[in-house]
């Protein structure tokens, strides 16, 4: 009689350890994305901080970030399957669809919404405006990308005309920018932060300027996927949107300072003073959109930049291009 009691009981002990072993910790298995970033900038600060404070976590996710050193590589990587979702300007998911691709990038999430580069100059220069830049050379960036065409649409509007009243160098990837201003190429160079900061801070030059603050309103970076990758998987994208959203809302509620503390851990080279001030400098010119949604009014301002720099002759519909659907669910549960 005892016997079959011990029995019974071991049984029932061995189901709850097995049980307790697969579910009684509470934690399910994340689903493993990758999502390749156009370059690796404070600018993105929502974007990072929906890692550190678990946001990807709560949501399913085990999101991996990649550096793609350039929207023309992230856009490569995204349509060849080596990630699940690219983060970049909506230009590169513009001249993918008008290649006739039919597994062409939909952008499904904004997160920035004006430029995030600044003119950096070799002194200081307090009294800066962009008149100085005649008869200089700058260094832009790539030819076709978002920071050089929103540069040149910045110029012209200023009454300077690149490759007549001062030199844009567009031969120079955007990755070693810094490196060859440093080095003595260029009078001036645009740099995104934190790149900038730690070049001010090494005396190796000084942000005179803000792009962005000049330029106003473009949908600058945001998130997309392929159309057949959206189609079999938007769960995953749900999950990703609703994660990111709530990064976008813990910076709106946070100091700069607090911004930094959540940063640090993927800025490790940068001071905390350093990001402190860089994430002032970017909520001070707006540069974070306040919302998920890429508007139609935003990607036609977009395509006007990419054709008065050139880069467009065929514009593309909105609703082949742009998704607002699961950035509307995100910002409806939260």
């Amino acid at each position: 009689m005892i016997h079959k009691k011990y029995l019974s009981f071991l049984i029932v002990f061995i189901m709850i350890a097995t049980m307790c072993l697969s579910g009684c910790s509470g934690k399910t298995e994340l689903t493993k994305i990758q999502v390749m970033e156009v370059t690796h900038s404070v600018f993105y600060a929502p974007h990072y901080i929906a890692v550190t404070e678990g946001f990807f976590e709560e949501e399913g996710l085990k999101v991996e970030i990649i550096d793609g050193k350039g929207a023309d590589k992230t856009m490569a990587a995204l349509l060849s399957n080596q990630v699940e979702i690219g983060f970049m300007g909506p230009e590169a998911s513009i001249y993918v669809y008008n290649q006739g691709k039919e597994d062409y990038a939909i952008n499904f999430a904004q997160l920035t919404q004006r430029d995030g580069s600044f003119i950096v100059a070799r002194e200081p220069n307090p009294n800066f405006k962009l008149e100085d830049l005649r008869g200089k050379e700058l260094l832009g960036g790539r030819k076709g990308g978002m920071p050089n065409m929103t540069l040149e649409y910045v110029l012209k509007k200023n009454g300077l005309v690149p490759g007549k009243d001062l030199n844009v160098r567009t031969d120079i990837q955007f990755d070693v920018m810094a490196g060859a201003f440093a080095g003595g190429e260029g009078d001036y160079t645009t740099l995104f932060e934190p790149v900038a900061s730690l070049m001010e801070k090494e005396g190796k030059g000084f942000v005179v300027a803000s792009v962005g603050e000049e330029s106003g309103y473009i949908p600058y970076t945001a998130y997309s996927a392929k159309k057949s990758y959206i189609e079999k998987n938007p769960d995953i994208i749900q999950k990703f949107s609703n994660a990111i959203y709530k990064g976008m809302l813990w910076v709106e509620k946070h100091s700069a300072e607090e911004i930094a503390k959540s940063l640090q851990p993927h800025f490790p080279d940068a001071d905390l003073d350093v990001l402190t001030n860089v994430a002032d400098r970017y909520r001070s010119i707006g540069a974070w959109a306040p919302d998920l949604i890429m508007t139609e009014e935003g990607l036609n301002r977009l395509q006007d930049v990419m054709t008065e720099a050139g880069e467009l002759n065929q514009r593309v519909p909105y609703d082949k291009v742009v998704t607002t659907k699961f950035a509307e669910e995100a910002m409806k549960n939260k």
